[in-house]
């Protein structure tokens, strides 16, 4: 039996529903306020009806907590209970900021159960105006950041629906707004791939104005203008070819260790990589378990590796004591694994200097150094992959590579020839009329790499 309290007009209904684990009576609680011109003998007789339906749902298990309970107390829960748990430490870091810089600041006071669809489109439409981005910059967000937003947000109220907090998820019937990114150039044309990969192997120069400097014993002196000649160091030269050809993220190539190297087969095992943790650079598992695998590279990029190596091996033995290092094969001046942030700094100064005397036509877009992985794993770059892969045949041909079937790698014995991509009349009439246009746009511009082709193969 429902038990009713009142109070100022207001009506607190208990119904007790059995025992919890420590032998303590779990209980139930709402409140009921009903219509203030409603009779004494009317308003007993509503208040009873609800108290007698809400009895009923108690002991069919129709209560949610979801009602009683905010989306912030929620993600409280769900951060002990279930995030760090199942989520990768970097992971669960990237998930907080999205929660504590977007999430919770719009629908942190909200209770589960009102949370409807019009509330997260709302949501979603608030993130794209003026005003709104924490980085004061002008505008309002990308529909790839809200729609990384709307992941997070979703994933969270579906935790929600399986723990039975809620009976919906009400993300599922939003889409997300924001400025298409969708034209924004993510990664190298085949051209592009090719003038970069030509553009690092050469020496550059570093013109330095007139400046002060003091000696060793205090006195300053004047010194003029001077140029450098430099060039790029070996092991990042193999890090952006290993990139292009191997289509491995940032972080596995960073955890690469000579032992994952099969210089006889020409493959690299990939079974860890490396992240930022709070502040902290570490080597965990890989982003998933189709991660852990082996991936096939060109031999010319192999017999890079080995000299690489090599002068890795005698650097080790002249510093002794102070290498640090445990066999990775890209690191620091004293052996440690490479900062994560270092192939994304050399790679942008490396488009400024190759963009620095080029007309604005022949200029390289900045794109994200993940931009170098992308042709191999989005569909949308297809064609691209299908280039990369005649890249990839032509330096080494009897190597196979398989990627979602959008990018196949057959094997062609030892020919020299150049190894076109599979295509075939049922195929191509499949395409949709502006995907016909880029293959044939693709199949002008296979020509124009046939130079930088021979050199790969030698």
């Amino acid at each position: 039996m429902a038990t009713i309290r009142e109070r100022n007009g207001t009506y607190q209904i208990t119904v007790y529903s059995g025992f919890d684990l420590n032998g303590r009576r779990k209980r139930e609680t709402t409140t009921f306020t009903p219509p203030k011109e409603l009779s004494p003998k009317k308003k007993e007789k509503v208040v009873q009806a609800f108290a007698i339906e809400f009895e009923n749902r108690v002991k069919n298990g129709l209560v949610l907590a979801g009602e009683k309970t905010t989306l912030r107390e929620f993600v409280d829960r769900w951060r002990k209970e279930y995030a760090s748990q199942n989520l990768e430490p970097g992971t669960l870091e990237k998930y907080n900021a999205e929660i504590d810089d977007k999430i919770l600041p719009m629908l942190g006071h909200m209770i589960l159960t009102e949370i409807k669809p019009h509330n997260v489109n709302g949501f979603y439409v608030s993130m794209t105006k003026s005003g709104v981005r924490r980085d004061g910059k002008p505008g309002g967000y990308s529909k790839g950041t809200i729609t990384k937003t709307a992941n997070v947000l979703s994933s969270i109220l579906k935790t929600a629906v399986d723990w039975e907090v809620i009976n919906r998820n009400p993300c599922d019937k939003v889409r997300t707004h924001g400025e298409d990114v969708a034209d924004k150039i993510k990664f190298f044309t085949p051209a592009q791939v090719s003038c970069f990969l030509e553009y690092i192997e050469k020496p550059y120069e570093i013109h330095t104005r007139g400046h002060s400097r003091v000696d060793d014993t205090g006195i300053q002196y004047q010194v003029g203008d001077y140029t450098l000649t430099r060039t790029m160091p070996e092991q990042l030269r193999v890090l952006f070819n290993l990139a292009v050809f191997s289509g491995l993220r940032k972080g596995e190539m960073l955890a690469l260790q000579w032992s994952d190297i099969d210089f006889e087969n020409s493959t690299v095992s990939v079974t860890k990589a490396a992240a930022v943790v709070d502040g902290k650079q570490v080597c965990k598992a890989p982003k998933t378990k189709n991660s852990r695998r082996e991936v096939s590279i060109p031999r010319f990029l192999t017999d890079r590796l080995h000299s690489m190596m090599v002068e890795q091996t005698k650097t080790k033995e002249s510093l002794g004591a102070y290498w640090k290092g445990n066999n990775w094969l890209f690191t620091q001046s004293d052996g440690s694994m490479m900062s994560y942030s270092t192939p994304y700094a050399t790679f942008q100064d490396a488009i400024d200097r190759y963009n620095a005397n080029k007309e604005p036509s022949d200029q390289l877009p900045h794109i994200p150094f993940h931009g170098l992985r992308h042709p191999y794993v989005k569909y949308t770059t297809k064609i691209f992959s299908l280039r990369l892969m005649d890249f990839q045949a032509q330096a080494y041909p009897d190597a196979r590579r398989k990627t979602r079937g959008a990018c196949q790698l057959h094997r062609g014995g030892q020919s020299q020839s150049p190894v076109r991509p599979l295509c075939n009349r049922k195929r191509f009439s499949c395409l949709p009329p502006q995907a016909k246009m880029s293959w044939i746009l693709y199949a002008i511009s296979m020509r124009l790499s046939d130079r930088w082709l021979a050199a790969c193969s030698r």
